[in-house]
């Protein structure tokens, strides 16, 4: 048995998972705060990546100013979302909340088909192809760089977690009724899950969109994002960033 190639494989399939952990996170989120899985998850993943591709393409921008003005134009997007569509659905069954996710999620691949056309663009974020030398282990650039920004994110929102805002959200999600007793803002602690789950669509969408290209295809990411999220426990960050890294490990494996 080759144990070098199936470090290898462990190795990348485990960078891979993280990928997948950068979209179960958004689903965390929204999840931790309203108790609903957001099936929209795939489609903010899409439109952050055309929107930095706009700013950066389109609008002359370079990359470095395209990706945080793209993740400020998604914060608030997530609050008119939340606002919009979903305020008036508070204390409605969940599956009339999961529909209206779901329709979401058409909307904005029918947006964005419209606007962009489907044809498939690169992020071009000027990352080398040629993998990274580690003795005999070879191992994907991008993939580290995505793994990289995931375990940021993820140090990131453990802290939030523990701030006032945090407990809050936490709050929230543990009872509707008691927060509102007690004086919390429901709607508004909502719609910042909103906000932070496409926040964090544009990191998704900027290291997916490198590795397959920007196109109506990254919705789909929903898919194994949402199956990651599901294993890791809908309301644990940790537990998407640990299942995302085991499962994608023995898929490769």
């Amino acid at each position: 048995m080759d144990w070098i190639f199936l470090t290898e494989l462990a190795i990348n399939g485990a960078l891979t998972g993280l990928l997948y952990s950068l979209v179960a996170i958004g689903l965390v989120l929204i999840y931790k705060a309203s108790s609903v899985p957001n099936l929209a998850q795939g489609g903010l993943t899409m439109l952050g990546a055309y929107v930095v591709l706009a700013l950066s393409r389109d609008a002359g921008m370079p990359l470095w100013l395209a990706i945080p003005l793209a993740a400020v134009i998604m914060f608030g997007m997530g609050f008119g979302i939340e606002r919009v569509a979903l305020r008036r659905l508070a204390g409605r069954p969940v599956v009339m909340i999961l529909m209206m996710t779901l329709g979401i999620d058409i909307f904005l691949i029918g947006t964005t088909l419209a606007i962009w056309g489907g044809t498939s663009s690169s992020m071009n974020l000027g990352i080398s192809y040629e993998p990274l030398l580690m003795g005999d282990i070879f191992i994907s650039r991008i993939h580290l760089l995505g793994a990289g920004v995931a375990l940021s994110l993820f140090a990131a929102f453990m802290l939030f977690f523990r701030t006032r805002t945090g407990i809050k959200l936490r709050a929230i999600a543990d009872d509707y009724m008691a927060s509102w007793s007690v004086g919390i803002s429901v709607e508004r602690g909502v719609g910042l899950s909103w906000a932070l789950a496409s926040l964090v669509a544009v990191g998704a969408g900027v290291i997916w969109g490198e590795i397959q290209g920007v196109d109506q295809s990254l919705s789909i990411l929903l898919l194994k994002g949402l199956t990651v999220a599901v294993l890791g426990g809908l309301d644990s960050i940790l537990g998407a960033v640990i299942a995302g890294v085991i499962i994608l490990s023995l898929i490769h494996i």
